[in-house]
């Protein structure tokens, strides 16, 4: 893994995944995609989906502990304070050293710079909010987070995957 491609990279998909519209029923669709997702692939996830620091959408599947609903909740607190997702966050710490904690003061009950969290943009309004998966991996979890809302924006994801 090459962290600073990475970092590239997903500086690149919070800028392409930007969306004309969001509200309640598309942050049902997203959230209802994801879980589909899942179940397609045999895999169990909790899934947040968060507008405007309101739950919209929250599933745990069977499979999943609640200790998956608390990354959720500790990696998306992290994109609703920095606006960037969990694992550029994480990944960023990796490559310049540090924590949330001893750069921010945050406390890692309730912060976590991994892999899951990513904002939701809208196009001229900035992040206004984000999708969470917890439950596998944490690079997983970021792009099955990505795939989902790509999908949404119509976005392909030719060159903005994750080696």
């Amino acid at each position: 893994m090459d962290i600073e491609k990475d970092l590239k990279t997903i500086a690149r998909q919070e800028d392409c995944f930007q969306l004309k519209h969001f509200n309640a029923g598309t942050a049902w669709a997203l959230g209802v995609r994801l879980k589909e997702m899942a179940e397609a692939r045999g895999v169990a996830i909790t899934i947040e989906v968060r507008l405007a620091k309101e739950t919209v959408f929250f599933f745990a599947m069977p499979g999943t502990s609640p200790s998956n609903a608390d990354w959720a909740r500790r990696k998306r607190n992290t994109v609703e304070l920095l606006h960037h997702s969990s694992y550029r966050v994480g990944l960023d710490h990796a490559l310049n050293g540090g924590t949330l904690e001893s750069k921010m003061g945050l406390p890692m009950r309730d912060y976590a710079d991994h892999g899951g969290s990513f904002p939701i943009a809208v196009q001229g309004s900035g992040c206004i909010g984000a999708v969470t998966v917890s439950g596998l991996p944490q690079r997983e979890d970021h792009a099955l987070a990505v795939e989902a809302l790509a999908a949404l924006c119509g976005v392909s994801l030719d060159g903005l995957r994750l080696d």
